[in-house]
């Protein structure tokens, strides 16, 4: 459709990545709330900084209009201390908010939403987790509609294997190699963050269809890249379970998650113990993530399900919830729900 004259735009949305602990929902612009977020951006010094470049840049243009602020890390805000806290100086999280905060809500905000519908059962009565799996990777564990844990932490660097981020390792790796290398802190943040993960294991691939591809022709490396992500993927469906104290829904979304029908199978194999029982046909139909179906038999107790994410939708319906002031209503749905 044809771009709105100006005048005619009457309320915009705006993803920022960090919210620190000032924000457990979306929130309409003010000038104190982009001074909160560019106190934030010392947590964020990557994308913060950007976000309030555009919210300014979109007020002076649109001045008439309202904006809405709609946080990566809300939707976690939600986890209780013993998820957050890191065990380390507990000075160091009352002085610099050292603590876990995790990201991708939006995405797992939606996919949590969307699977209670297709499920036809409500979220506040589901133990779920879900799995965004791209480039950048994450999980929640969503029990009663609310985050109570996930996998990336202080920044997006920690949790699952990712494509160029290492996620989950020994703390003493990086120390050890600056000390035998001569590396400075701005050279090991650029190997951590730029070439490891599946890069740093295969040295070539990001793109899981290539990975996939050279691993089925018996590249080791590869095929040692693809069965890293997969096995942390396996890990950490077993760990929220346990968390949870039982489990009612997988779902996997984002670029990989709603494409590769392999790291579905792979991830999902041997959880039959999870109530998970895969049906290989109906995944492999899934792939694209346009179904919005089980890929699971109809005797799984578990259901798993590949649902596209939505965080645009999320961020449009916030918004309008916001100018309209339903946001803070009891009786306020979102029309995926």
């Amino acid at each position: 459709p044809p771009v709105p004259e100006p005048a005619a735009i009457r309320a915009v949305g705006h993803r920022v990545v960090h919210g620190g602990e000032k924000f457990a929902r979306s929130a309409l612009v003010t000038d104190a709330l982009l001074a909160t977020i560019e106190e934030c951006a010392r947590l964020a010094p990557l994308h913060n900084p950007p976000n309030l470049a555009g919210i300014r840049a979109a007020r002076d243009l649109l001045g008439g209009a309202a904006h809405a602020a709609v946080f990566d890390t809300a939707f976690h805000q939600t986890m209780e201390p013993a998820a957050y806290v890191y065990p380390l100086p507990y000075e160091w999280y009352e002085r610099h908010g050292v603590r876990r905060y995790g990201f991708h809500g939006t995405s797992h905000l939606y996919v949590a939403h969307r699977a209670a519908a297709l499920l036809g059962r409500p979220l506040d009565a589901l133990r779920l987790v879900s799995l965004h799996v791209g480039n950048g990777a994450s999980a929640a564990a969503v029990r009663d509609g609310r985050s109570v844990d996930t996998s990336m932490g202080f920044t997006p660097l920690e949790g699952l294997v990712m494509g160029t981020r290492c996620g989950w390792i020994d703390p003493a790796v990086p120390l050890f190699v600056m000390q035998q290398e001569g590396m400075d802190a701005e050279a090991m943040d650029r190997v951590l963050n730029k070439q490891s993960g599946l890069l740093g294991i295969t040295g070539r691939h990001t793109d899981r269809r290539d990975l996939l591809r050279d691993a089925e022709e018996g590249d080791p490396r590869c095929r040692l890249a693809r069965d890293v992500e997969v096995r942390s993927l396996k890990k950490i469906i077993g760990a929220y379970a346990a968390l949870m104290g039982g489990l009612d829904c997988v779902v996997f979304t984002a670029g990989v998650g709603e494409n590769a029908a392999v790291i579905r199978a792979l991830a999902l194999e041997g959880l039959g113990f999870l109530g998970i029982r895969l049906d290989p046909e109906r995944n492999r139909r899934a792939t694209g993530g346009q179904r919005e179906e089980p890929i699971t038999a109809d005797d799984s107790p578990v259901p798993v399900l590949v649902v596209p994410t939505d965080e645009e939708l999320v961020i449009a319906e916030d918004t309008l919830a916001l100018v309209e002031g339903r946001f803070d209503r009891p009786d306020f749905r979102y029309s995926f729900s």
